[in-house]
């Protein structure tokens, strides 16, 4: 959720024996957080978290060490994590460009010229968020001995892009050519090579951008105190819970077919924009620390379980019983992580 934290505002150390334990930390964390906590990925088919952490979590993990030998920022590690999503709705699972299953027959709001508006503008800020900035905060969060190290060497940089490559194509598969026709009995959809190559440009363009803003998010000399940690992480559930008002235009027929969709799509965008301008403000701001960080991690952890409950009226009771158990769990995890950092603190004082 931090938006320029990440950046240590020094030159990277080279990794080290002891970064093995981050970075395989952020391999879990990835679909831990935005797939497994949030009731994406349920109990009742839990064997999927293996792809989702070669494509989610050796994903992350290579856009942290690009960012860290860039020596780049937040902003940089945002753009990368909205590159990635664009790879995922549009490449590897192609989510956002086939019709969606689950809706059976009933018309897609917000579906024109072969794309899912709605539902790729939520996923843009769902995954980059989620997959990317707060599972790589929380990670150095753990970790922060090891916050400005790089976490892989050449052989491990090399390794990680294959798993992630393999598991694009496994992840690919076993949706679109198993999960659709077998499961959801859909015919087989052939997204348009247009839509393909565009999803590819997006992908080199972002990529560009987050290079050539690299030096976006220097610290100011000078500026506003950070506001409390009590009052970070409220003001991040405040903007989270709203972003899922896309989601509830998709699934809530009454809410459909009153206005244009490219309204609703509009208001997500500006939304968007304001919030990263919002926290981008307040963490580069004279103060801003781990606390902070744990805040606006915490809070954005907590919006994706706390909405994840929201249609699980039709899941198995174990999936249920499943997703609680462990949002407890990460809650707990949570709590145990700030009294660390506060620990921390007072030593260091």
């Amino acid at each position: 959720m931090n938006t320029t934290s990440a950046k240590p505002y020094s030159v990277s150390s080279p990794p080290t024996r002891s970064t093995i334990a981050p970075a395989l930390t952020l391999i879990l964390l990835a679909p831990l957080i935005a797939e497994v906590l949030s009731g994406a990925t349920r109990f009742s088919y839990i064997f999927v978290l293996i792809p989702e952490m070669m494509v989610w979590g050796c994903g992350a993990l290579l856009i942290r060490e690009v960012v860290r030998r860039w020596d780049a920022g937040g902003t940089s590690m945002l753009l990368l994590g909205l590159a990635l999503s664009v790879a995922e709705e549009f490449i590897i699972q192609q989510t956002s460009l086939a019709p969606l299953p689950w809706l059976g027959s009933t018309p897609i709001y917000g579906r024109q010229w072969g794309v899912n508006w709605i539902y790729f503008l939520f996923m843009l800020g769902y995954e980059s968020v989620l997959v990317v900035l707060v599972p790589v905060q929380v990670t150095e969060l753990i970790f922060p001995e090891h916050r400005s190290e790089h976490w892989l060497k050449t052989r491990g940089l090399v390794i990680s892009t294959i798993v992630f490559l393999f598991g694009s194509f496994l992840a690919w598969f076993a949706w679109t050519q198993r999960a659709r026709p077998l499961t959801f009995h859909v015919p087989p959809y052939h997204p348009s090579p247009v839509l393909i190559a565009v999803g590819l440009l997006a992908i080199v363009l972002l990529a560009a951008l987050a290079y050539a803003l690299k030096e976006f998010d220097r610290p100011r000399a000078a500026g506003a105190q950070a506001p409390r940690w009590w009052v970070v992480g409220p003001a991040v559930l405040l903007i989270g819970f709203p972003w899922y008002a896309l989601m509830a235009l998709i699934f809530v027929p009454t809410l459909q077919h009153n206005f244009s969709f490219w309204l609703p799509v509009a208001a997500g965008v500006v939304w968007g924009v304001l919030a990263y301008l919002f926290i981008r403000h307040w963490s580069s701001s004279a103060g801003w620390n781990d606390m902070q960080r744990w805040a606006a991690t915490f809070a954005a952890t907590l919006v994706c379980m706390i909405a994840g409950f929201f249609g699980s009226s039709l899941w198995l009771r174990m999936d249920v019983v499943g997703k609680a158990v462990l949002n407890v769990i990460a809650i707990a995890g949570f709590l145990l992580l700030a009294l660390k950092i506060q620990r921390r603190s007072v030593r260091a004082a």
